[in-house]
């Protein structure tokens, strides 16, 4: 079963704090990369903290990231190689994003769904197969630009 690292600012920490709980229920090893608190924090410091924890281990790990939007913590978990992090506020993203684009880092706005729906989204994300095949192709050649970025 693979690592489950998470990660929020001080606007998912709730919802961070909650979904660590509902991971474990299902089985899951839980590493809270932080915040640990709602005070005022700097997201980009919690997205790299569960993408170079993820990086680390392509194969053996997920990275949920909770801000108020999920934008700003993708944008920054994806800036780090081999990361293909992606924002879901519904479940047919959540379970796309794993099948069409093998994403590893599940983004998600505290201050844009609620706690339930939340929760179906990581079940799927967590769930959800990457089909290879074309998609192989296509996520291989978003390796290949972001080598070719210097």
């Amino acid at each position: 079963m693979k690592k489950i690292y998470i990660g929020a600012d001080s606007a998912g920490y709730f919802m961070k704090e909650e979904l660590i709980g509902y991971i474990k229920e299902k089985g899951y090893e839980v590493i809270d990369c932080g915040t640990d608190s709602a005070d005022s924090c700097h997201y980009p410091e919690f997205a790299s903290a569960v993408a170079k924890n993820v990086q680390k281990d392509l194969e053996g790990s997920f990275g949920i990231l909770v801000c108020g939007t999920g934008i700003g913590m993708s944008m920054t978990a994806n800036k780090y190689k081999g990361i293909r992090a992606a924002v879901c506020g519904d479940t047919f993203s959540a379970r796309m994003t794993r099948m069409h684009n093998d994403a590893n880092v599940l983004c998600m706005g505290a201050r844009v769904i609620g706690i339930g729906l939340a929760k179906d989204i990581v079940d799927l994300f967590l769930s959800s197969e990457f089909e290879g095949g074309r998609h192989a192709v296509r996520v291989n050649m978003i390796a290949d630009v972001e080598s070719a970025e210097k």
